[in-house]
């Protein structure tokens, strides 16, 4: 069974989105590789899944307070008894018809907190991916660019060149893009985004795991943290 999930950033303007088709049965540890690379972050910050909207205060329900669920990694689980653990759960036991959307917050600091929502539910082949982009519009925010007020203080700043701070912020992006590319807030390769979620998860993984003929660049890609593989790994065309 696949899922087709809509994923957005809570209070980006202009919505940066994705629509993804996800295996039901990916453990929420494997769903953050998904998000990481969908969405285009460096994932170099901690991580959770809640079933509850940060954002909105929660109501008495029959005369008590529903507590929310939060599912997060073995390390952070060592400081709650309360959490669940990430791998212990699949995207279909959390996400159905009748739960209502879950929430994926990525950088505790800066609070990037995305939204996922059901959209449909899809029959598989044989040949069908665990996961696929199906659409989407708009890059990731830079990391540690200040949640999403910081980030669209950020845009601002640089759409005005007579601003205080634009030389010393564009300078600060084009360290923080990286060297392979120019910082386009509205580009999204999705292509490209495939290719990296084809490698992550394999439709053959016995036969792939020879890494046969792979291109220098993917070799090199390989050594750098996760999150940065596809943008140094998109070079190679």
């Amino acid at each position: 069974m696949v899922l087709r999930v809509e994923v957005s950033i809570e209070g980006s303007e202009p919505l940066i989105w994705r629509l993804l088709d996800i295996d039901a049965s990916l453990t929420l540890d494997k769903v953050h590789e998904v998000l990481q690379t969908a969405v285009g972050w460096r994932d170099v910050h901690l991580h959770s899944f809640t079933d509850t909207d940060p954002y909105r205060r929660l109501r008495p329900v029959g005369g008590r307070v529903p507590e929310p669920r939060r599912w997060v990694s073995r390390n952070l689980l060592e400081d709650s008894d309360e959490d669940l653990l990430e791998t212990d759960w699949s995207l279909g036991e959390i996400l159905t018809p009748d739960s209502g959307p879950v929430f994926y917050e990525y950088d505790f600091g800066d609070s990037w907190t995305h939204r996922l929502e059901l959209t449909e539910i899809l029959p598989t082949s044989a040949d069908t991916p665990q996961v696929r982009l199906v659409d989407g519009a708009r890059r990731a925010p830079l990391e540690d660019s200040g949640g999403i007020g910081g980030y669209h203080d950020l845009l601002d700043t640089l759409a005005d060149p007579s601003h205080d701070e634009f030389e010393s912020l564009t300078g600060w992006v084009a360290w923080t893009a990286g060297p392979w590319q120019d910082f386009d807030p509205e580009r999204l390769h999705i292509d490209a985004v495939n290719t990296e979620l084809a490698l992550l998860f394999p439709a053959h993984p016995a036969e792939d795991a020879g890494f046969k003929d792979r291109p220098v660049i993917h070799e090199i890609a390989d050594r750098l943290p996760r999150g940065m593989r596809r943008e140094f790994r998109s070079m190679g065309g």
